[in-house]
């Protein structure tokens, strides 16, 4: 698993884009840039969609702080397709087909046991290096909010007290 401060490990999957596409990327395709990673379950599930979508809703907000969001599951990319033509529609984000499982073991959220992948988040910065992990149980989906809200705290690169918003002053030590 990667640690905060750490490059992230490098990957190079195909992914499933809106219109349907299957393209190869690659974390490198993305420096420069924020990242937000996130592992999920399986397709076709009950909590997966409800995360899937609110990262959807608030793809905007994102991208004004000049983050890509980039999904991933041991699913293939034909199964993603099927999901998003069916039910979940266009998220305007890729999604990883991780069915080698390397990615998701490379990045330690691979429950070996059950062969799929816990709810792990990671924000990686512009040059590539590990800013933050969560892993969420299985049963708990994560907040795009509170992920929206840590990214722009690390963007600043101050000091930020819990439950800062962006606009509001930082800590300043004394």
């Amino acid at each position: 698993m990667p640690t905060i401060g750490q490059p992230a490990p490098q990957f190079s999957a195909n992914a499933i884009f809106d219109n349907g596409e299957e393209k190869r990327i690659e974390l490198s395709d993305f420096k420069g840039r924020w990242v937000v990673l996130f592992f999920y379950p399986l397709d076709f599930t009950f909590v997966c969609p409800t995360e899937l979508t609110q990262f959807r809703d608030f793809l905007d907000d994102f991208a004004k702080e000049e983050a890509q969001i980039i999904g991933c599951s041991v699913d293939s990319v034909h199964s993603h397709r099927r999901w998003l033509k069916d039910d979940l529609g266009n998220l305007r984000y890729p999604l990883i087909g991780d069915i080698t499982k390397r990615i998701s073991r490379d990045y330690g959220v691979l429950l070996e046991n059950a062969g799929i992948a816990t709810r792990g988040t990671f924000i990686i910065d512009p040059e590539g290096i590990t800013q933050y992990v969560a892993l969420h149980n299985l049963n708990v989906g994560r907040d795009a909010r509170e992920i929206l809200r840590v990214l722009t705290a690390l963007k600043t690169g101050e000091l930020c007290a819990a439950g800062w918003k962006k606009g509001e002053q930082p800590i300043v030590p004394k």
